[in-house]
């Protein structure tokens, strides 16, 4: 029994642990947090500074109104203003081609492109030339016998006017001077079938197909070649309906008086070549399925052949730019299109630097600006910068004039303070 006495008592002197080793640690936290606590209190506080708030910087421009002449683009090709099927006139072998008669060749008008044979004409010819001399012999000889009948006649003592017309043999006399006639008409007939063995050019002109060579027999109706002049060539521009109103379009019978002018454009090589060219006409017709109108612009002298400049050649079938000179109109207002925002929203600044927005009606637009002639208030300025969150009435600072900061607190309070710091 001494010894389970013994053992209780190791395991209890085992479980019981000193006090002050436990509330040694708690007293050490707690200084620590009440050191902590009044460390806070006791620190200095930093100086309070107002928060600035600056307004957003914008750049603009006046609003000026001014007059205002449109420019229309469009764009088309180049079309030759006549184009020419040569058909030939009369049967025959080729017997000559001109050196240039090649495709692209140029001649001028009345130049002879090839000749077909002429023998037989020629001897056509010949023949009409002596019938026409016998109609003229036999209308010698019946002229001679009329007078004769009219001297036998008149020594009968009637007068020459109750003399029957057989007497006088006129029906001899009238088919005598019809034969003659007849034979200048087929002479007249063979010069001209002679002379349309020669193909000559009808205009100036650029050869854009050739359909035949030397040693080529050819009958009447053979198309030898295709032509097309050069004096001037067209560009068919379409108009879009919105655009018609802002144009001069020459009426449907107007042949003279003032023509809008064109710009006819294109790059090549990285480098532009210009035209000026004109309106000539209005078709007069509404595409049904584009709705678009088309005008015709004329380019004179497009190859630089027929004048002494110096301009690059505009060639047929070229793509090209066209910008149309338009009606001029007042009292318009031009905005830049980067200043616009939405469909018809613009950001303005009055004089105290206040922001408004308005809405505007657009007259016309373009690549670059919108016109409109909406009024606006007396010193509102347009603003011509980029705005993330713009607000009706918010302040804003303008490029280029004095900065104006927006502060936050008690701004006298700041300046007693740092005057009684100091």
């Amino acid at each position: 029994m001494m010894n389970s006495a013994v053992e209780n008592n190791k395991k209890q002197n085992r479980r019981m642990i000193p006090l002050r080793f436990v509330l040694t640690p708690i007293a050490i936290i707690l200084l620590a947090i009440i050191s902590l606590i009044i460390f806070a209190i006791l620190s200095p506080k930093p100086a309070k500074k107002p928060a600035i708030i600056k307004a957003p910087l914008v750049e603009v421009r006046e609003i000026e109104r001014q007059n205002v002449r449109f420019v229309i683009s469009s764009q088309g090709s180049v079309m030759p203003r006549t184009q020419t099927n040569l058909v030939s006139e009369v049967s025959g072998q080729i017997i000559s081609v001109n050196d240039k008669f090649n495709v692209g060749g140029f001649f001028n008008k009345g130049e002879v492109l090839l000749t077909i044979d002429d023998s037989s004409y020629q001897v056509s010819l010949l023949q009409a030339q002596s019938r026409l001399d016998a109609a003229k012999a036999a209308l010698v000889e019946e002229q001679a016998r009329k007078d004769q009948a009219e001297d036998e006649w008149q020594l009968t003592g009637k007068a020459v006017s109750d003399a029957p017309i057989l007497a006088l043999r006129l029906p001899q006399l009238q088919k005598a001077k019809a034969d003659v006639k007849a034979a200048m008409a087929d002479v007249a007939d063979a010069e001209l079938k002679l002379a349309r063995t020669k193909i000559t050019a009808p205009y100036d002109a650029i050869v854009k197909e050739k359909q035949v060579d030397i040693g080529q027999y050819v009958s009447m109706g053979s198309t030898l070649a295709k032509t097309f002049a050069v004096d001037y060539a067209e560009v068919r521009l379409p108009i879009k309906q919105r655009d018609v109103g802002f144009l001069n379009l020459p009426k449907i019978n107007q042949s003279e008086g003032q023509l809008s002018k064109v710009e006819i454009f294109y790059q090549l090589s990285g480098t532009e070549h210009s035209w000026a060219s004109h309106l000539t006409r209005y078709e007069g017709e509404v595409d049904s399925r584009s709705r678009v109108h088309y005008v015709i612009a004329q380019v004179d002298d497009p190859y630089g052949v027929l004048s002494s400049n110096e301009r690059k050649e505009l060639r047929i079938g070229t793509f090209v730019n066209a910008n149309i000179s338009g009606k001029e109109l007042s009292d318009i207002v031009v905005i830049p299109r980067d200043a616009l925002h939405g469909a018809s929203k613009l950001y303005l600044v009055d004089a105290d630097n206040k922001l408004h927005i308005q809405e505007i009606n657009i007259l016309r637009n373009d690549a670059n600006y919108v016109y409109s002639r909406d009024s606006f208030s007396e010193g509102h300025r347009l603003v011509t910068t980029q705005m993330e969150t713009p607000v009706e009435g918010m302040a804003v600072r303008v490029a280029g004039e004095q900065e104006t900061l927006q502060k936050t607190g008690d701004t006298n309070s700041v300046t007693d303070a740092q005057g009684n710091d100091s």
